[in-house]
């Protein structure tokens, strides 16, 4: 068993090194796209259900 957890830990070792590691200012590119999607996305959405209030509010 102790050989097992030996060898797994080798192995996440032995592939984190593989990982290719963004650098600072991808990251933050990265971010700040995520950020402005998010807020492009969320403001979508609450367009479209203020509209459906509308429309459901003037049917009933």
């Amino acid at each position: 068993m102790i050989a097992k957890i030996k060898s797994f830990a080798n192995d996440v070792v032995s592939e984190m090194k593989k990982v290719s590691w963004p650098s600072k200012e991808q990251l933050k590119d990265s971010t700040i796209v995520v950020i402005i999607t998010s807020i492009i996305l969320t403001s979508f959405i609450w367009v479209i259900d203020e509209i459906m209030t509308l429309v459901i509010s003037a049917l009933f």
